[in-house]
């Protein structure tokens, strides 16, 4: 069978269960989803319908009760929980909403921290590059605590798109920052992300900027529907 190089996300009858003192609860049942290459793609919907659970299944930091996820065309049932961490530092990045800077290292060491994970020579050109596209040149060796929200958030881009992921997951991005801020974030986000042509998802509730991407999902009472555009 060929192999399918344009699709990067593959998710096959998904399903997460939680158990409760009442009983079984589905979050959702039959989550079927393909995302090519390059795209850009949302998925919206108010709080508590699972977004961030299905980011989390989506990117391997969690299992789902049944069906499959496959990235790159590698199903992650097949990986066991220390492949699974190799196959993300490979191949994903993430933005938060909480930035997940460590508060004890400056900007560049916080960018330089993947780098090194991955025994990139020059990690620390690379970060102080990659701060520079941010607009922080200046403010390399600041601390998190010595950073605004928005400056943090820009040291959180820094980092993810330095090691050249083929996919990136950003969830509620500017929930922490201003509208100016988070406008500014944004914009920086989606530029960065077409230039270097990474696979974009981005869990949302805000329908504005789920319009900016080149496809839109959302995630209500289990089920996951494509927006019109």
């Amino acid at each position: 069978m060929a192999i399918d190089t344009d699709t990067v996300v593959s998710a096959q009858h998904l399903a997460k269960q939680f158990q409760t003192q009442a009983g079984a609860v589905d979050l959702f049942s039959d989550i079927n989803l393909e995302i090519k290459r390059g795209e850009s793609v949302a998925i919206v919907g108010p709080s508590g319908t699972g977004k961030s659970t299905l980011l989390s299944l989506l990117a391997g930091l969690d299992h789902p009760s049944s069906g499959h996820v496959l990235l790159n065309n590698t199903d992650l049932n097949t990986l066991n929980d220390q492949q699974r961490a190799d196959f993300r530092n490979q191949h994903i990045s993430f933005v938060f909403q909480s930035f997940h800077l460590l508060p004890d290292l400056t900007a560049q060491q916080n960018v330089m921290l993947p780098l090194q994970i991955r025994n990139h020579k020059e990690a620390a050109e690379e970060a102080e590059v990659w701060l520079s596209k941010v607009g922080l040149s200046k403010r390399l060796n600041h601390k998190p605590a010595e950073l605004s929200g928005g400056e943090q958030q820009r040291v959180a881009i820094a980092r993810s798109f330095a090691t050249n992921p083929t996919l990136l997951f950003a969830d509620e991005p500017t929930g922490n920052l201003d509208e100016h801020t988070g406008e500014q974030i944004i914009q920086q986000l989606f530029d960065l992300n077409k230039a270097q042509g990474t696979t974009l998802i981005l869990i949302t509730h805000d329908s504005f900027l789920a319009e900016r991407c080149s496809r839109a999902l959302r995630l209500h009472n289990g089920e996951l529907q494509e927006l019109s555009a």
